[in-house]
């Protein structure tokens, strides 16, 4: 089914909101009293819908009351995920330091470019990507860089074309990891309020989707980036993430997938034990800047977060050889494996393992749809009339969230958050989303007003707090 009323795209200082009973996403705009201390809200022109009339003016309060009860209903789901993009990093980056991370510039491959350039630039228009970035330029010189090696058995011009080119690979490549970890060190080098700001802005948002109660299935966190300000948000939050790296020394993928978990024994039961909280399986879809192919093995490396190179950990004491081109930095195909998917292709039937099941929820945030193996396997979930898609966006400036929104054509099933505030990573972990936390004491609150009072009084909300249904209804 084709959605014929998709809207427009969003231009800056509207948002869209979709959930719950709403037909279509309702256009909102800022209200005549709005400021930036205090934003408030009117529906746009054209727009209507059952909860605001087109005269009044309202701020997050009344978003809250429709948006945080309908995103704790989803998070309870059987199954739970959360695709992460590059604009997590975005928001922290800009809590922290008040500017965004370095991006994806295009690189320069000397006299290549003409070759790698207008491929890159076909790949990208294929898939809705606009010009391309560096990822699409790596595939393209990855596939040259093949075929001149092929070429090179016969061909001794071939030879010194691979030598020229895997060399200025492996510098484009040092080049994009100096980037990456330059943003971790923005972060970690930020005034120490801003950096400590941000930093607990990120652990609520990961606790808002970790906090679910052990019996039900773990939350499973993947993401595009390459970074690691997931990794080190879960540290400050005392989350422990299962992935398939195996050791503790030097870290080992491995392609059989372990279904490890952690529990505990509760005090005075024996041969009972309980799932640990706080656990969420990890899988990071196109690599990672501290994965390095080595010995035919894939090791994580253990690079400080924030380091300023990567070079100093890629050769440690009775290792040599490693060098950036070794670094499995998606799609990096400038190595010599009999299979040049490994381990990118165990990495994506996980993720399609995870959201292809029955009530299932996938809440997508900063993502913005230009990855087209990933967006198989969402169109594919929603074929079950069970899962919902949570899209979570501060903008979409090439349309693809709106086309995608329009291309999968399952209303339904989907609700939506895109703009400067309902889409923001302050605003949303401030307002919108559950609680981030398993607050017993409130449930347990709530029975006690009920059996006192009588089913039909509600337990009074402090300003603030965030309620929701009780996690341990299903113990």
């Amino acid at each position: 089914m084709t959605n014929t009323d998709a809207p427009p795209a969003v231009q800056p200082k509207v948002n869209l909101v979709k959930c719950r009973d709403d037909f279509k996403p309702v256009r909102l705009v800022p209200s005549s009293d709005s400021t930036s201390a205090e934003p408030r809200f009117q529906l746009a022109d054209g727009s209507v819908c059952s909860w605001a009339k087109s005269d009044e003016s309202f701020g997050p309060e009344r978003l809250r009351q429709r948006i945080e009860p309908w995103l704790t209903a989803l998070f309870q789901s059987e199954h739970l995920s959360l695709l992460a993009g590059s604009g997590l990093t975005t928001g922290i980056c800009r809590l922290a330091t008040g500017q965004a991370p370095p991006g994806m510039a295009r690189a320069k491959f000397g006299d290549f470019d003409r070759f790698v350039d207008p491929a890159a630039k076909r790949s990208a228009e294929a898939a809705g990507r606009g010009p391309g970035n560096i990822e699409d330029q790596l595939r393209v010189a990855g596939e040259l860089l093949h075929g001149f090696r092929i070429q090179g058995e016969a061909d001794a011009k071939a030879v010194e074309h691979a030598s020229t080119l895997e060399g200025l690979l492996k510098d484009v490549l040092k080049e994009f990891t100096a980037n990456l970890l330059h943003g971790e060190n923005s972060i970690l080098l930020a005034p120490p309020e801003q950096r400590t700001n941000a930093f607990n802005y990120l652990v609520s948002f990961l606790m808002s989707f970790a906090s679910r109660s052990g019996t039900r299935d773990r939350l499973h966190v993947f993401t595009t980036n390459y970074d690691r300000v997931i990794e080190a948000g879960a540290e400050l939050a005392g989350m422990h993430l299962l992935d398939r790296f195996v050791g503790s020394l030097a870290p080992v993928f491995r392609s059989s997938r372990l279904d490890l978990d952690m529990h505990y024994n509760p005090p005075g039961i024996r041969g009972e034990p309980r799932y640990l909280e706080g656990v969420a399986r990890f899988t990071k879809l196109h690599g990672s800047i501290d994965w390095v192919d080595r010995e035919r093995h894939i090791n994580r490396l253990t690079v400080p977060f924030g380091a300023k190179s990567i070079e100093p950990y890629l050769n440690p004491a009775g290792v040599d050889g490693s060098n950036a081109t070794h670094l499995m930095i998606y799609p990096n195909a400038a190595k010599d494996r009999e299979t040049a998917g490994h381990p990118y292709v165990e990495l994506f039937r996980d993720f399609a393992a995870a959201v292809c099941r029955p009530n299932h929820t996938l809440v997508s945030f900063g993502f913005s749809f230009g990855d087209e193996h990933i967006n198989r396997v969402i169109e594919d979930m929603l074929t079950i009339p069970s899962t919902h898609l949570v899209i979570v966006a501060y903008d979409d400036p090439l349309d693809r969230v709106l086309k995608m929104f329009e291309r999968l054509g399952r209303d339904a099933q989907i609700s939506l958050l895109l703009g400067e505030h309902v889409g923001a990573f302050q605003p949303l972990v401030e307002h919108y989303l559950p609680k981030p936390a398993i607050d017993r004491t409130t449930f347990r609150m709530a029975e006690l007003l009920k059996s006192r009072f009588g089913a039909a009084q509600a337990p009074v909300e402090t300003k603030g707090d965030k309620a929701g249904p009780d996690p341990m209804a299903d113990l």
